[in-house]
């Protein structure tokens, strides 16, 4: 546990190789969270993924730990990505092809960012839940009303400290059950996060315009790419994950595969930690055989 003093924030961080030295010769995994929580989500993930990966995780500005008082950070894709990069270049996981980077929900515009940053230094890109749609009318009118949800639900998101409200935020994120720990954990990370930070990475979320930039830049991306969904999610439609799955698959020769939960919903880092593992374990071992025999 520890910080990283940047330009933007005061960067709370984990690193599995500070607890394991061993884990600085091992390939490095950092996850991106989420929207409004902290990176406490991914420890029963890396439980599983650390006797053969460095794992590193990190409080977005705006969450969790990292302190921003005193700071005026940008609250965009490319302010998020920034800090994540210093930490990258702190941890010296930019020096060699060495890397795989994990992006879940919103942290996979942050991932997909990040990726084309440090392409010398990565291995493969996962993607979690984090899909596009056709631009349709109906699409477009689905986004606006987001839009005003997020809204009400910042002013008003204390009523989901209490019951019923509590448990039916929960389910609509994860759809197998998940631990009691890890119930509190999501609420209290949701209801502390920093109101402007969430807000404004909520709008950007579903921004039409960053949209099709991240679209853009997930075809992008030089190396391998999974794509992971969870088939009965309640908080991202599934199918915008196989879209941009597909859009990769049909325009660049870069492997790219799909990871397809049929049960779990928009957590399966905790709703089934070890199939998730097995999928993300699977993926890393192929970029890194992938590598091997193309430098």
């Amino acid at each position: 546990m520890s910080y990283l003093d940047t330009d933007r924030c005061r960067l709370y961080y984990e690193d599995s190789a500070e607890h394991d030295p061993s884990g600085f010769h091992k390939p490095a995994v950092l996850f991106v969270n989420g929207w409004a929580i902290s990176c406490r989500y991914w420890r029963p993930l890396i439980e599983k993924l650390s006797q053969k990966y460095r794992c590193i995780v990190y409080d977005q500005s705006g969450t969790g730990r990292t302190v921003i008082r005193g700071y005026k950070p940008a609250f965009t894709i490319e302010g998020f990505a920034s800090e994540a990069g210093r930490l990258i270049e702190y941890l010296g996981l930019d020096k060699t092809r060495n890397l795989h980077i994990v992006g879940h929900s919103m942290g996979g515009m942050v991932a997909t960012e990040l990726c084309l940053r440090y392409r010398d230094a990565l291995l493969s890109a996962s993607i979690v839940a984090c899909g596009i749609f056709e631009e349709t009318a109906f699409t477009s009118l689905g986004l606006f009303f987001l839009g005003g949800l997020i809204d009400v639900s910042m002013n008003f998101r204390n009523v989901f400290l209490v019951e019923p409200l509590r448990s039916m935020f929960i389910k609509r994120a994860a759809t197998k059950e998940i631990s009691r720990d890890y119930h509190d954990i999501i609420i209290e990370d949701f209801t502390q996060s920093d109101k402007e930070a969430t807000n404004a990475v909520g709008k950007f979320s579903i921004d039409p315009e960053a949209l099709r930039a991240y679209t853009r830049h997930v075809i992008q991306i030089p190396s391998p790419v999974l794509c992971c969904v969870g088939m009965a999610d309640h908080t991202i439609p599934p199918e915008g994950t196989i879209t941009l799955y597909e859009r990769r698959l049909a325009e660049t020769a870069t492997p790219t595969k799909l990871a397809k939960f049929m049960d779990l919903g928009h957590l399966p880092m905790l709703e089934d930690t070890a199939r998730f593992a097995g999928a993300l374990e699977k993926h890393f071992e192929f970029a890194e055989q992938f590598y091997k025999k193309t430098p």
